[in-house]
């Protein structure tokens, strides 16, 4: 069955978009348990709603996910998962990238790898209070400018990240997550396992992996242009054109991280 619902995207203010690229505001109507299958990303989710609670579920381990909670944090995932929803659910979604989320969280990624959690967990319930004020506005206009005030506090009130993780950040971000880890740190003058540890501890997964997620968002989003259903898609190019050394190294990173093959994955959408 198909949900029923509405979405607007409001586009921050200008001061706030190299941290946020747009919000996305929703109200959605699920007369039947609606589950979805969210691919893996080297971005974190921030979902602030209100309404039907929603469950997100990793496969691998129930201990990763939440249920019940109308909003919530999902850190850097290395595979993907699922979220479950019945009834009426309205909210704003964000992506965020690992660095902006770090300040906007106030703790190290790796505190939230593989991890969905419940707004009202974390730190200073600032975000439960906003989710609150988001609810009582009486439009998106009001809801947006609201996100715009109390991000642009968050991140005045937070110190930066490490200029030098932050420019290696921004350094494989630019390459597609095809750049050398091993250029990487030899341009940084750190050892490997240092650049390693960092990024763990920061971003929340080691730059190889970082790498490997950049590569299949980058796919994932040229398979979109490229065909409705995947039929006469060449994927052996778009693998080449992606950063992969073949086409089956393209199928595999799918696997781990959608869940489908890319033409199931295409077809589906």
């Amino acid at each position: 069955m198909v949900p029923i619902g509405e979405m607007v995207l409001g586009l921050p203010d200008v001061s706030l978009r190299p941290f946020v690229d747009r919000y996305m505001g929703y109200r959605e109507r699920a007369d039947v348990p609606l589950v979805r299958r969210e691919s893996a990303g080297v971005f974190v989710v921030l979902i602030l709603g209100w309404g039907a609670p929603l469950d997100v579920t990793d496969p691998r381990s129930a201990q990763r996910g939440v249920t019940a909670v109308d909003s919530f944090v999902a850190g850097t995932f290395d595979s993907w998962c699922t979220t479950r929803t019945v009834g009426v659910g309205e909210g704003v979604e964000l992506l965020l990238a690992p660095l902006t989320a770090r300040r906007l969280l106030g703790l190290p990624l790796s505190e939230l790898t593989n991890r969905a959690v419940g707004v009202g967990q974390l730190p200073g319930r600032w975000l439960d209070r906003l989710r609150a004020r988001l609810a009582e506005a009486p439009a998106w206009p009001e809801r947006f400018a609201l996100l715009d005030r109390a991000l642009t506090a968050r991140l005045a009130a937070s110190p930066p990240v490490d200029p030098r993780l932050d420019w290696a950040w921004r350094w494989l971000a630019a390459s597609g997550g095809r750049g050398s880890v091993g250029a990487l740190a030899d341009e940084m003058g750190w050892s490997r396992r240092h650049l390693a540890s960092r990024f763990r501890q920061e971003v929340g997964l080691p730059p190889k992996m970082a790498a490997r997620l950049l590569r299949f968002q980058r796919a994932s989003a040229a398979s979109t242009q490229v065909g409705v259903d995947g039929r006469g898609v060449d994927w052996a190019a778009l693998a080449a054109g992606c950063g992969y050394y073949d086409q089956s190294h393209l199928i595999r990173d799918f696997h781990q991280f959608a869940g489908a093959t890319p033409a199931a994955l295409l077809a589906g959408r």
